[in-house]
């Protein structure tokens, strides 16, 4: 007898399937169906912009592409196959590869500059850079024998380039008055340029003046007058009048665009005489000599400095002058914290008989720098410093000074050289 076979559940379960609802509400819905509707737009137009440029993209970027990578396997394949190519490949590979060679040096130069460059390669380079720049200065001078006045009156410079992108320039003048103090004097140590016995002359700057500083001018207009009386230094043979254009900074780091020099022994000032002169590449007067000491402690990284004299000219007696100096080293691009000297009566050479201890930072020494600097101050009243010079001594990573090789041959033991002071 057959069975029969009751349903009911499956039917029921169908009606409960019918009966499911989404738990959202029809608004939702709608918003969720236009959100994605939208980032389907968004898509769509995203994807038609890059068709767009691809479509539109100019074939030459491609072509020039693979006309150089064709060119350097045809130069990697030239010493096996010259022969099967004509001309023209020839010309296209030579021009390839003149300009790599080109951009190689170009990519050298910037990325990796000279290390072995001395410092008569950088101040010659300086020079260069001096010499580029171009202008005149006019100024006047005149005498007046009467009061014994001497009168300098700076007009205008002209045809000043500004060659830097950073900032406009703001020219000044700088003026000093520099007497022929001494002629001759023989020390140990003081030889000319052209390594005769003889000392160079000793200079010593009378008066100094500077300029208004004008803004953003290559052809500045000053008429700032100066004045100095000359009772005692009438010898107009021996008195130099320096006039610097420089290039103001707020970090006193003035740049020197060019110099005059005025012999005023030449001229006939009498009467007022207005000149114009153009600008020249500027240099250092000797205003003096330093004996100095060098010892280096190799073991105890240390460099002792000795300031033994200084010799400078006097152009007037002053119970109160008093000198000292300013000694600062750096060593394997490490500047170490500058030291100072006691101050010292000035005399014609005024003894100081002084050291100084640096300790290295570390050891053998690649480069070095020992820069001296010698001011002068009132021991009576409060007053600003005055420079008087500079000297350098050191060694660079392709250059020496005789003074560092001397130390050098000589460990431990103190070597003294005389030294020119220069301004």
């Amino acid at each position: 007898m057959a069975a029969l076979i009751d349903f009911p559940a499956p039917v029921g379960h169908l009606s409960a399937a019918g009966d499911l609802r989404m738990p959202f509400s029809e608004t939702v819905k709608y918003c969720i169906l236009g959100i994605s509707v939208a980032l389907l737009l968004v898509a769509l137009g995203i994807l038609a912009w890059q068709i767009f440029r691809c479509c539109t993209r100019s074939p030459s970027t491609y072509m020039r592409q693979d006309t150089v990578n064709s060119d350097l396997l045809y130069t990697e394949e030239k010493p096996r196959r010259a022969g099967n190519y004509s001309g023209a490949p020839n010309t296209r590979v030579e021009e390839v590869s003149t300009e790599v060679g080109r951009l190689s040096r170009c990519l050298s130069q910037t990325s990796c500059p000279p290390t072995g460059s001395s410092q008569a390669d950088r101040h010659m380079a300086e020079q260069d850079k001096v010499r580029k720049v171009d202008g005149s200065l006019r100024f006047s001078i005149y005498y007046d024998q009467l009061q014994s006045q001497l009168v300098v009156t700076v007009l205008q410079v002209e045809g000043l380039h500004d060659r830097s992108q950073k900032h406009s320039l703001q020219p000044f003048v700088k003026l000093s008055l520099m007497w022929a103090g001494s002629e001759g004097v023989e020390l140990e140590g003081s030889t000319d340029e052209e390594g005769e016995g003889s000392a160079p002359v000793l200079w010593a700057v009378l008066q100094e003046w500077r300029t208004r500083i004008v803004k953003g001018s290559c052809n500045p207009l000053f008429g700032d007058q100066f004045s100095c009386v000359l009772h005692e230094h009438r010898d107009f043979h021996r008195i130099n009048l320096r006039m610097e254009v420089r290039d103001f900074d707020k970090f006193s780091r003035h740049t020197v665009l060019g110099e005059v020099r005025v012999p005023l022994g030449k001229l006939n000032i009498s009467y007022p005489l207005e000149l114009q002169e153009d600008l020249q590449i500027p240099q250092k007067d000797l205003v003096g000599e330093v004996l100095l000491s060098l010892k280096v402690l190799p073991t105890a990284q240390r460099l002792e400095i000795g300031l033994l004299k200084v010799r400078t000219v006097l152009t007037e007696i002053s119970s109160d002058a008093a000198l000292y100096a300013r000694i600062s080293v750096q060593c394997n691009q490490c500047k170490l914290r500058h030291q100072k000297t006691s101050a010292v009566a000035r005399r014609l050479v005024t003894v100081f008989n002084q050291v100084l201890m640096f300790s290295l930072p570390d050891f053998p020494l690649q480069q070095c720098k020992i820069v001296v600097s010698v001011y002068e101050t009132q021991t009576t009243r409060t007053s600003n410093k005055h420079l008087i010079g500079q000297l350098t001594v050191g060694k660079e990573k392709s250059s020496e000074d005789e003074h560092w090789r001397l130390m050098m041959r000589a460990v431990r033991q103190p070597i003294a050289k005389w030294h020119g002071l220069l301004i």
